[in-house]
């Protein structure tokens, strides 16, 4: 799949999402992340972060080099302010490839707490 940068890939799921074409319970939204409870919980607090535009992983982000990554950290911080979770400490996965255990390719931060999150994740 070819990354794009400022559009959205019609047949991937969390670009659908963030055309609110696909509903989902969204924590924050931003000019150009959205934050939404995923719904396969692994922690009391645990919130997708994507930006909006496309892009496939998080070398794909990187690569792209227009902030994007800096606006998508800082959903993250804001995400984990709102859950409260802020204080006593929470995690930020990205999964990049198959072999890390990315499932949908659409870069996005998993924010994760609300309970002891231990070393080395599993």
């Amino acid at each position: 799949m070819a990354t794009a940068t400022l559009s959205l890939v019609t047949d991937c799921l969390f670009c659908n999402i963030a055309a609110k074409e696909i509903p989902a319970e969204i924590v924050l939204e931003t000019d150009r992340a959205l934050a939404f409870r995923d719904i396969n919980p692994q922690a009391p607090t645990h919130v997708l972060v994507i930006p909006k535009a496309h892009h496939e992983n998080a070398a794909a982000l990187a690569a792209a080099d227009d902030g994007l990554a800096d606006d998508l950290l800082q959903a993250c911080h804001a995400v984990a302010v709102l859950e409260g979770v802020a204080e006593s400490g929470y995690r930020v996965v990205l999964n990049t490839g198959l072999g890390a255990g990315q499932t949908v390719f659409h870069v996005h931060a998993h924010v994760l707490g609300g309970r002891s999150l231990l070393w080395p994740p599993g």
